[in-house]
């Protein structure tokens, strides 16, 4: 779509196309409109490099003062809907003043873009690349034209990933064990792990497995926290007993999850927990938050060990020979401290 500053219409048409457009991958990317579109796939460090063709309307002429193109890197955060953050900013000019009669094609290229996020669409925040072309005109307004990309960076997987192992419960009433087999994951990993019941005295009906994205915006007093529940796994239907034990087998790839983002330039981050939650027969739910997880990008997704509590018990965690309390307030799910 073309969009002109000022009340004339465009008298012309622009068109973007990359380079190796029939050959490089495309990715679904859902817009704002919730409608999905195809948008070609860059990781960093990669040229970028296409044809920007300029057509004026039949009977026409374009009077211009330069034609350029930029590649920016931006962040948009919702409530400042219309202010972009540059953190990558390219120009490349293209063609002096002048005017346009006829189609006219401009070849332009980035060499090795350093691009060191990745694309993000998110409930308060987003992060796009685009390629931007602006033809300039004075008082007649310029004409302006976008086309995203999408960015997607990878890593080896981590030399060390152990594994995690934690008893959790509340005091002569429940106590379980559960264990994963490693900490971090990538986007189409599985998660194997079980839960072992080692003493029940609550009348335990269910058990699920959830998968939750916590996304911060904003910095100090101005930070805004939105939970997200993105998968919710049922584990167990029924009243576990003493040394029962429940696997673990989640596959993460049906579900639309993005890496780990961590202060992507001062201006959010992005987090992933597993939540294991048991529900009574009166309907009471117990979770256990743990953190300081961290992931690594195949594509990777960080993922926090499972959960448990609730308001009115203490809960304890009993984890290499010591012993851990939580404050048993699940509004607040402050990270368990020692005693």
């Amino acid at each position: 779509m073309n969009y002109l500053i000022g009340a004339f219409k465009p008298s012309c048409n622009i068109s973007i196309t990359f380079s190796d457009a029939k050959t490089r991958k495309q990715v679904p990317f859902k817009k704002e409109n919730g409608q999905t579109v195809m948008l070609p796939l860059f990781q960093s460090q990669e040229n970028i490099s296409g044809k920007v063709s300029v057509e004026p309307v039949p009977g026409k002429k374009v009077e211009h003062n330069g034609i350029k193109v930029e590649l920016l890197g931006q962040i948009e955060m919702y409530f400042d809907r219309g202010n972009f953050y540059d953190f990558t900013s390219l120009v490349r000019e293209l063609d002096i003043p002048g005017e346009i009669y006829e189609r006219k094609t401009f070849p332009f290229e980035f060499s090795t873009v350093e691009m060191p996020y990745e694309t993000y669409n998110g409930a308060n925040v987003r992060l796009r690349y685009v390629l931007k072309v602006t033809i300039s005109r004075g008082y007649a307004g310029s004409i302006v034209e976008y086309q995203d990309f999408v960015v997607r960076n990878y890593s080896p997987p981590p030399s060390i990933n152990n594994s995690i192992k934690m008893e959790v419960g509340i005091e002569d009433c429940l106590h379980i064990e559960f264990e994963y087999n490693k900490s971090k994951y990538h986007l189409k990993d599985v998660i194997v792990g079980k839960i072992y019941f080692l003493l029940v005295r609550i009348k335990i009906k269910n058990m699920d497995l959830e998968i939750r994205r916590r996304e911060s915006t904003g910095s100090g007093a101005n930070t805004h926290v939105e939970t997200e529940t993105l998968a919710k796994f049922e584990l167990m239907d029924g009243a576990p007993v003493r040394g029962e034990s429940i696997p673990i087998r989640l596959f993460l790839s049906p579900y639309e999850l993005t890496p780990t983002h961590k202060n992507i330039n001062n201006k959010f981050s992005v987090k992933y927990y597993l939540n294991l939650v048991l529900v009574d027969e009166e309907d009471r739910r117990y979770f256990k938050q743990q953190e300081n997880i961290f992931c690594w990008c195949e594509r990777p997704v960080c993922l926090g060990g499972p959960t448990m509590a609730y308001p009115s018990c203490r809960l304890k965690a009993f984890h290499n020979g010591q012993t851990y309390v939580d404050g048993g307030d699940a509004q607040r799910q402050q990270q368990i401290s020692p005693i």
